[in-house]
């Protein structure tokens, strides 16, 4: 039981400071939130639990595929922002957004033999 409340405090942890940094340096803040880091922490704690290399490299490589269509969220977020749409409207259809990539992309992995 405190295996899994260090790991949920050490996840929540990097979030916090990331929103805090955020309030003084956005720019710094959004370096360290595009870092990996959830992926990380993820593959580490697969490694703890005893994971196999090849369940950790096929996690790595799922991860590299996933990120491309999570990226649209993020560019479809900031021009409507800068269109003046709302916050919440404009998160609401970034996200929106980035699930129609992710079916786009799903199927094409599949014909490329990447499994998910």
């Amino acid at each position: 039981m405190f295996y899994y409340f260090l790991k949920f405090i050490i996840s929540a942890f990097i979030i916090v400071l990331i929103s805090e940094i955020a309030k003084r340096h956005s720019g710094f803040a959004a370096l360290v939130a595009a870092l990996p880091l959830t992926s990380v922490l993820a593959i580490i704690w697969l490694y703890i639990d005893g994971s196999t290399s090849k369940q950790i490299a096929d996690f790595s490589n799922q991860i590299f595929w996933l990120v491309l269509p999570s990226l649209v969220l993020f560019l479809v977020l900031t021009q409507l922002l800068k269109q003046g749409l709302g916050f919440w409207l404009g998160l609401g259809l970034s996200v929106l957004a980035s699930i129609i990539s992710y079916l786009a992309l799903l199927p094409l992995l599949r014909r490329f033999g990447v499994q998910w």
